[in-house]
């Protein structure tokens, strides 16, 4: 195969290719994509350790050692019997997913694709949430559905899975047994589609298949769950949604990263409140502190969406509608979570994009002495006293996006944490 100078982008096998190309991220193929010619561009601008790769694929795919991987990649997609792959050149490609600063390169699935094209909303919260946060994520979730949303969560324990149950209780009272049509539940994984995490979610994965769900993940079929898969797998649960619904949560939870996420990509934030000795209601009680919208009932959501709906509609809007609109849902997040909404989201991307690709020849952070693990760098300029997001993207010398993805990683640990001025280690 030779480089097509017609070519206006890459191929569904390029895109497998990059996607399995060790050293070759998401935030550089956004880049890439945006401001760059295929291929020509893109070998003109890559460090000679990418480049390298890419030509001899370009040029003879036989002979790359990646050649055999990205042909069984391929395979893998069997629509009539539930096996999807899907890629940026793909027309079936989820368009909200371009908003993100670092969409994936590919999609594997496994279940009813047609889903993606349904508006959907997200509920996540607390793995070991209260009988009365198990009941109210069920209950969202089966009203949801019945008003024509499907529900997107990570089938996680507690909060997830009563949503994921919530959402096919609703959907087989309405599909009667036909689900061709009707709204389900989409279960965004940290591992391969064909892996059961966790093991207690056997039966409920099944279920969920057979209701006229689907399992998404951006990695490969086979691979196991891993901790720094999961706040990359966040991303994409609040990125396929309009808006995300935050059950229960502390202030250190998972949940309000997702919200945060939520709300630099523009979505909506919905949070439940609770009482305030209540260590599981702190997050959501911060949340509405900070300006989300504090939420009764499923109106309460729907209201918030109307500006989404065409005009004189009472119908969830279609998914063409819910890609043009999403860029003015909901709010930016530049920084805590105090930061004021904005609809400008374009003008953000505007300012990103101009930003010089980040070097790719050498560590995401420049740590001198003593060397410590890529996860774990930002540490080495962290103490008690916060510092901005600024000084660190100048210290480190890495770009936003990348140095954003390990703080968040971090945080979820417990390891460093936001506080006013910026961040801080614990």
């Amino acid at each position: 195969m030779s480089i097509d100078v017609e070519q206006r982008g890459p191929s569904r096998a390029d895109f497998v290719f990059l996607a399995r190309l060790p050293g070759f991220g998401t935030h550089t193929a956004a880049k890439l994509r945006e401001r760059a010619d295929w291929p020509q561009g893109w070998l003109a601008i890559l460090p000679p350790r990418l480049a390298a790769p890419l030509r001899l694929w370009c040029e003879r795919p036989e002979s790359s050692p990646l050649y055999q991987q990205v042909m069984t990649d391929l395979a893998w997609h069997a629509p009539a019997q539930g096996y999807h792959l899907l890629t940026p050149a793909d027309p079936e490609w989820p368009a909200m997913l371009d908003t993100l600063p670092d969409p994936p390169l590919a999609l594997w699935a496994l279940g009813r694709q047609s889903l993606l094209e349904l508006p959907m909303l997200a509920i996540v919260g607390a793995r070991k949430a209260s009988q009365a946060g198990l009941r109210h994520a069920h209950d969202f979730a089966a009203e949801l559905v019945s008003r024509g949303w499907s529900v997107a969560s990570g089938l996680a324990l507690g909060v997830d899975a009563a949503a994921h149950q919530g959402a096919l209780a609703a959907s087989a009272r309405l599909g009667a047994h036909d689900y061709a049509a009707s709204p389900s539940t989409l279960a965004v994984l940290g591992c391969g589609v064909d892996v059961v995490y966790p093991a207690q979610h056997h039966h409920l994965r099944q279920r969920l298949l057979e209701g006229g769900g689907l399992l998404l993940s951006e990695h490969p079929p086979g691979t196991g769950a891993h901790a720094r898969h999961f706040p990359r797998r966040n991303r994409l649960i609040t990125g396929l949604s309009l808006g995300v619904l935050v059950v229960e949560a502390t202030l250190r939870s998972g949940s309000l990263v997702s919200a945060r996420l939520a709300m630099e990509q523009n979505r909506e934030v919905f949070a439940l409140p609770g009482r305030i000795d209540d260590i599981t209601a702190s997050g959501c009680l911060e949340l509405i502190r900070q300006g989300a919208t504090l939420v009764r009932d499923v109106d309460d959501m729907l209201a918030e969406l109307e500006h989404l709906l065409p005009a004189h509609s009472t119908e969830p809007p279609s998914a063409q509608a819910r890609v043009a609109s999403s860029t003015q849902s909901a709010a930016v997040f530049t920084g805590s979570l105090s930061t004021p909404r904005s609809a400008n989201r374009s003008a953000t991307r505007d300012a990103e994009s101009s930003l010089p690709l980040p070097s790719l020849e050498m560590p995401v952070l420049q740590a001198a002495t003593p060397p410590v693990s890529q996860e774990a760098a930002p540490l080495c300029f962290l103490g008690a006293v916060p510092l901005a997001l600024d000084k660190l993207v100048e210290l480190s010398g890495t770009s936003v996006s990348e140095l954003s993805m390990q703080l968040l990683e971090l945080e979820l640990e417990g390891r460093v944490m936001q506080a006013p001025g910026g961040w801080k280690r614990l």
